[in-house]
């Protein structure tokens, strides 16, 4: 039963992504693209530290040693 709750709450923010990036797609929308919000957590920097790029590094390093020990 959680293995179907699981599958179900992945399809459900997929779903919810899609339409978030359609939605950003469209003329004058407000919504930022995924790509103009990495853009702008990557050029965040510190003085001369660039933090930005250190999260998002960090992060996707926690991704794969998380998936990596299971």
């Amino acid at each position: 039963m959680s293995r179907i709750i699981v599958i179900s709450l992945f399809l459900l923010s997929g779903i919810a992504l899609a339409v978030v990036g359609l939605m950003s797609r469209r003329e004058g929308s407000r919504i930022p693209t995924l790509g103009e919000l990495g853009g702008v957590v990557m050029q965040y920097e510190v003085g001369k530290v660039p933090v930005g790029r250190v999260a998002v590094l960090g992060f996707w390093w926690w991704v794969g040693w998380h998936f990596f020990a299971r």
